[in-house]
């Protein structure tokens, strides 16, 4: 199903490039950016960030300066395009709690398909400003410069395992990202390349991280194809820059994504409880201390818990629905495995049947989003809020939910450590 090719990247030509790469563009800001170019004026957010934030579109001169920053480091050699098609594997190694794992990737071309008509499957809400702001980057630089991040079935570690002989020498580049040891290998073996492409041919792409930048890619493609006559079918513009993993790899973890609520006054304990009435159980539990413990509690009640943390009262409780398939009254036409998701059960009945007609006077109550338990709650307390402790979606809800064509909702994966930028770009000349 999936289909993919080797390419010549655009690299660094140093091999310790701790100083050049940056975290994704869309979690920096202009003091971010300050910052890792401080550090060296080559930095990769000279060129992947011309335009601070980048939810909308800037001015066009701040993309055509980044083009001639990407040129001149061409001309310079502080950046070289590799002779030989190759693919990239990529190693990261973090800490994990008290473990620390290596999450074993690779880069390749990732050949193009609109949503629901190919083998690359969506999982989360997109919205419009953040692909016109890369749209404008690609056209400018005709390059991708951060990659999509896609995950594959792959039970037996099947792919991961034909690189062995190949990564079994150091590294070509390797660099240190907030506490993250990023590795990449150059593999140019045909035979590997060629039985890796065999192994993804009959399995779909589901897409963790940049649904934008895949947007974007599709947009970009049906821009050139507007302009020229004929594209071969290996035409770097059929593709788009991706990092592929096993989901089944041991250091591929989905962390939960955690939300407050702020400006909602009247949401207290009995409040809500009474609003809740005999639909969800209600287990009350000391406030966690850690996301390891609140995982703890939240699977010891099941599948759908999540829990609740009111600040003014310090109060924090665990609520599941009593019925499993709540949401079949109210949505229907969704999917069972999407209306099953906590994050679902979450937007589409605590918020929009209970809190806001209840507590907001029909208003959407205001959401803080949270990577961290420990800020959720720190949000909550410093707003007189309520914390709102999510689950992690599992890998199999993931797969089931993009199989099914639904989208959960915005914000409901949290994949750690982010892809570092940099490491590769792909020229689509």
């Amino acid at each position: 199903m999936a289909r993919i090719e080797p390419f010549a990247a655009i690299r660094y030509t140093n091999a310790e490039v701790s100083h050049l790469i940056a975290p994704p563009y869309d979690i920096l800001s202009e003091a971010d950016k300050q910052i890792l170019l401080a550090k060296d004026d080559h930095n990769i957010v000279a060129v992947d960030l011309p335009h601070v934030p980048p939810k909308s579109a800037g001015p066009d001169e701040v993309y055509d300066q980044a083009a001639g920053e990407l040129t001149s480091w061409l001309d310079i050699r502080a950046i070289a395009r590799d002779p030989t098609p190759a693919l990239y594997v990529y190693h990261q190694t973090y800490k994990f709690g008290t473990k620390t794992l290596t999450r074993k990737k690779f880069f390749a071309r990732l050949r193009l398909s609109p949503f629901g008509e190919g083998s690359v499957f969506a999982h989360e809400q997109t919205f419009g400003g953040p692909k016109e702001d890369r749209l404008k980057l690609t056209l400018a630089t005709r390059c991708h410069l951060s990659p999509i991040f896609g995950l594959y079935p792959d039970p037996g570690n099947e792919v991961a395992t034909l690189f062995d002989d190949a990564i079994a020498r150091d590294p070509d580049q390797l660099g240190m990202l907030e506490g993250v040891q990023n590795k990449l290998w150059v593999v140019t073996d045909e035979d590997v390349i060629a039985a890796v492409k065999g192994k993804l041919a009959d399995r779909p792409i589901f897409i963790a991280d940049g649904h934008h930048r895949y947007s974007t890619a599709l947009m970009y493609h049906q821009k050139e194809m507007e302009q020229l006559v004929r594209v071969p079918e290996e035409h770097p513009v059929n593709y788009v820059l991706a990092v592929l993993c096993g989901m089944e790899d041991p250091g591929a973890v989905i962390q939960p994504y955690f939300r407050s609520m702020v400006d909602v006054p009247g949401l207290t304990t009995e409040a809500l409880k009474t609003a809740l009435n005999d639909v969800f159980t209600w287990t009350p539990i000391n406030k966690p201390a850690s996301a390891e413990e609140l995982a703890r509690r939240l699977a010891a009640v099941g599948p759908q818990a999540f829990a609740l943390y009111f600040a003014t009262e310090n109060v924090c409780a665990v609520i599941s629905p009593t019925d499993s398939d709540l949401l079949a009254k109210y949505e229907p036409k969704r999917k069972p495995t999407w209306r099953g998701l906590a994050y679902a059960i979450f937007h589409r009945y605590i918020l929009d049947e209970v809190v806001q007609p209840t507590f907001c006077g029909g208003n959407a109550p205001t959401l803080h989003y949270h990577k961290n338990m420990q800020e959720s709650i720190a949000d909550a307390m410093e707003t007189g809020g309520v914390a709102v402790l999510m689950p992690s979606v599992t890998m199999s809800q993931l797969r089931d939910i993009c199989l099914a064509g639904e989208l959960m909702p915005q914000k409901s994966t949290y994949f750690f450590p982010k892809l570092a930028t940099g490491l590769v770009i792909n020229p689509l000349y």
